[in-house]
């Protein structure tokens, strides 16, 4: 791999990880509530599980959205239009969240104690998962690719394994960012903060979209 190659892959990575520490301190992510979780059980432990199970569902929501990317990649012919494409879609979702900041009705009617499902379904409802798509995509870019049905199928079984690292890394770095935030909260600083507003992050986080999308599309042509 030449020096260029490899500092391009090693940039990528980073921004997997970044992202995951963004999202991590993003209350939106769920944080909150694993510290609520702790403070109403009253016992310690408890922080760490509600952390598990919001982690469990951000990592599910990012491996479903990218795998069907990861299956596109064997249209080797097509790659540009296919990072073009889903750099597009990510800005357009960017847009959108931009001009309806409505948070669906849905996920106020799941039940606090399923963290799992509500950290799946607001990872998915906000984008997140997209947000890594032109990043993984990147990263696939790097993939050496060959002619040929057995080429294209271990190609897939590469990207395939390669969209569940990532979603890995990016979940790892996610929850640890999240979970020290959110031990600093539970131990130090308690429900007075928890009962302060926050800041609006929904702009900064529809610019995000519309940013990322946008050096996903360029980075492609």
């Amino acid at each position: 791999m030449s020096p260029d190659l490899l500092s391009t892959t090693a940039g990528l990575w980073l921004a997997v990880v970044a992202s995951g520490i963004y999202h991590g301190v993003n209350p939106g992510m769920g944080w909150p509530l694993a510290v609520s979780a702790a403070l109403m059980e009253r016992r310690a432990y408890a922080l760490p599980v509600a952390l598990m199970a919001l982690a469990f569902g951000h990592l599910v929501a990012m491996t479903v959205v990218l795998l069907p990317f990861a299956l596109m990649t064997a249209l080797v012919d097509w790659q540009t239009e296919i990072r073009v494409g889903a750099g597009l879609i990510v800005v357009a979702l960017g847009v959108w969240l931009l001009f309806n900041r409505r948070h669906p009705r849905f996920l106020a009617r799941v039940p606090p104690s399923r963290l799992a499902l509500w950290s799946f379904l607001v990872a998915v409802a906000h984008g997140a998962g997209l947000m890594l798509v032109p990043i993984y995509l990147g990263l696939c870019g790097v993939v050496e690719t060959d002619a040929g049905h057995r080429a294209a199928t271990a190609l897939i079984a590469r990207t395939a394994a390669l969209s569940i690292g990532v979603a890995a890394v990016h979940t790892g770095a996610m929850i640890t960012a999240g979970g020290a935030l959110a031990f600093v909260v539970y131990r130090w600083l308690g429900l007075r903060f928890l009962s302060k507003s926050w800041f609006d992050l929904d702009v900064i986080w529809a610019l995000s979209l519309v940013l990322v999308g946008a050096i996903g599309v360029f980075s492609a042509l």
